[in-house]
């Protein structure tokens, strides 16, 4: 604890509310809310922790505070504080997790489509789902039983649904809106549980149809409760009303947690939501980040009722939702929350060895380097490597490790601009000196660790450039390889030495990882400036092949060499007319 916090710790008051603990960089690194902020920041800095908390309160160097009136205030700020400065130590939904769901639409002439985008418009959505071949099989039965609109664009005559009675062709026909609101009323009835009453209604048609000799009919009939019983009567009930309802349970297991949402369509068990992360705070006020977050930022629609497990706070979802919330003590609905608790507590068993094994290669590798090379933990790394053939089309990149995982969003490329072709000094030198420029500028995360694919010679180079000319502080290091050009040693300090590690060691296997990512990543770049510029070259001077053609040859073939192998009719597929593509096929003919 250094003084600033120790100092800011005896100001904390006794009121809710965020706090925002930064690094020694000033990014925020975790966000959390609590009922009294002096009793919480305090935890943090008292007592002992598991090695993961440890991992946090040792990157902290400032925290700021605010104070709400109310601890849902602190939660919807503490919602809006996640999504603003997305903390690496923060839970943070993703919204790749989506579910199909049936929607019919607000327009003029509604129709009914499978959608996996929650959007607040005033179009109806029902589900979700448990996979998009549930929801399209569910939609086909609804095209079946119900005359809506089924095309995207209304056409200028009838189509073969009008004829088959499954539309009401408005392209041709002036619909009231009463009738489409009847329509919509039906579906929605239908969906939310009323299919046995059509059910019934087709099965007494059906019995009328046959009665009255007219078998065509009551054959119809018979394939359209066929239908129903197929698509709706899958699954077993669960519970004796039709509420839609999500069902929430957790578990906690060495400050990892698992919650698992039910969801239940219909008195049914449909599908099941898991979500596995690291535990920072008490796990009632998780949930409570996590509800809001589910809601939020991940886009799930919300149920009629939502079911919580003992020890949440009841009154904090429900004003938070604006839904019914219920922690329930007996029953059916008891039942299905110890299922769901029951459930997580499975999983988080089932997934633990494979998220330490995961913690071991990546966090727990970067502290085992920062051990071995006796500094700080390096959580950020960035790693540099030149390419060129003979001097020909050089090039740099740079690729960014965070927590002993790839960060590829902060890779770069650099086509060298001042330096001579051959020289790699030089092409380092330029290279090192516009990134961290740029950095100092934009006021980017400087890494903790830069690594540069190279020797004494290259790391020379690097430190001139960080401590002399931009008077930074960071460690460089080097990786030299061996002859069968494999990761073979860490090289470090002043003098430099050889940073002894085993070779089975989770902090070497991560340079390996971070040598063979950076190497890939330049030779790739080379590779395709080279073939850029291959092109150039080749093709100059032919008529009708200018450069936006030449880089459109390059997109479609991959490389010269297929692009010298394509047949007139190729080159014309790939946009090329198809005169300049036997201009292209002619010149490549002669040059052989």
């Amino acid at each position: 604890m250094n003084e600033r916090i120790e100092h800011k710790l005896s100001l904390l008051p006794d009121l809710p509310g965020c706090y925002l603990m930064k690094d020694r960089q000033g990014t925020i690194i975790y966000v959390g809310k609590a009922k009294i902020l002096k009793n919480r920041v305090r935890s943090y800095f008292t007592g002992s922790h598991d090695a993961k908390t440890q991992r946090l309160v040792g990157e902290i160097e400032d925290f700021e505070y605010i104070v709400t009136s109310s601890d849902i205030e602190a939660l919807i700020l503490e919602l809006n504080l996640i999504k603003q400065y997305d903390p690496k130590y923060n839970i943070m939904l993703k919204d790749d997790k989506t579910y199909p769901y049936l929607k019919i639409t607000s327009e003029r002439h509604p129709k009914l489509i499978v959608t996996r985008q929650l959007k607040k418009d005033k179009g109806k959505y029902f589900g979700p789902y448990p996979n998009a071949t549930a929801a399209h099989e569910t939609k086909k039965l609804l095209d079946r039983l119900y005359p809506y609109r089924k095309c995207h664009q209304l056409p200028d005559r009838v189509c073969l649904y009008y004829h088959l009675g499954q539309c009401l062709a408005p392209c041709v026909n002036e619909i009231k809106q009463e009738t489409y609101k009847e329509m919509v009323d039906d579906i929605s009835r239908f969906l939310n549980g009323g299919y046995k009453s059509v059910k019934k209604e087709l099965t007494e048609k059906m019995a009328a149809a046959a009665e009255n000799l007219e078998f065509e009919r009551a054959k119809e009939y018979r394939d359209q409760i066929a239908n129903i019983e197929a698509v709706m009567e899958k699954q077993t009930m669960m519970m004796n009303d039709f509420t839609d309802r999500d069902v929430f349970g957790y578990a906690v297991e060495k400050g990892w947690m698992c919650v698992q949402v039910f969801f239940v369509r219909q008195g049914k068990l449909i599908e099941r939501d898991v979500s596995i992360f690291p535990l920072y705070q008490d796990p009632e006020e998780e949930m409570l980040t996590f509800i809001g977050q589910f809601y939020g930022k991940t886009g799930h629609l919300l149920p009629k009722e939502i079911l919580l497990p003992e020890g949440i706070d009841q009154e904090i979802v429900q004003q938070l939702l604006d839904v019914n919330v219920f922690i329930p003590q007996r029953g059916k609905k008891k039942d299905l929350v110890k299922l769901s608790s029951k459930n997580a507590a499975i999983s988080l068993r089932e997934k633990f060895q494979l998220i330490e094994r995961q913690e071991q290669r990546t966090i727990g590798a970067c502290e085992d380097l920062g051990a071995a090379m006796r500094i700080s933990t390096p959580l950020r790394i960035e790693a540099f490597d030149n390419s060129h053939t003979g001097g020909v089309d050089p090039v740099s990149a740079m690729v960014s490790f965070i927590d002993g995982k790839p960060n590829r969003k902060d890779y770069r490329k650099y086509k060298t601009r001042t330096a001579a072709a051959h020289d790699d000094y030089g092409a380092m030198r330029e290279v090192i000196r516009r990134r961290y420029i740029r950095v100092l500028r934009d006021q980017l995360p400087l890494p903790d660790l830069i690594i540069i694919d190279g020797g004494k010679g290259q790391m020379e180079i690097a430190r001139e450039v960080i401590e002399d000319e931009l008077g930074l502080s960071i460690p460089i290091a080097g990786l030299a390889k061996d002859d069968k050009h494999q990761t073979a040693q860490l090289l470090y300090g002043n003098p430099v030495e050889v940073v002894p590690l085993k070779r089975t060691s989770e902090a070497f296997y991560l340079l390996q990882r971070i040598q063979d990512e950076v190497h890939r990543f330049v030779i790739t770049f080379h590779r395709q400036r080279r073939d850029s510029n291959s092109l150039t070259s080749v093709l100059d001077g032919l008529p009708g092949v200018g450069p936006k053609r030449k880089q459109q040859l390059l997109k479609h073939f991959g490389s010269i060499k297929k692009i010298r192998e394509a047949s007139v009719s190729e080159l014309n597929e790939a946009g090329l007319p198809m005169k300049v593509a036997e201009t292209v096929m002619e010149y490549f003919k002669e040059e052989k």
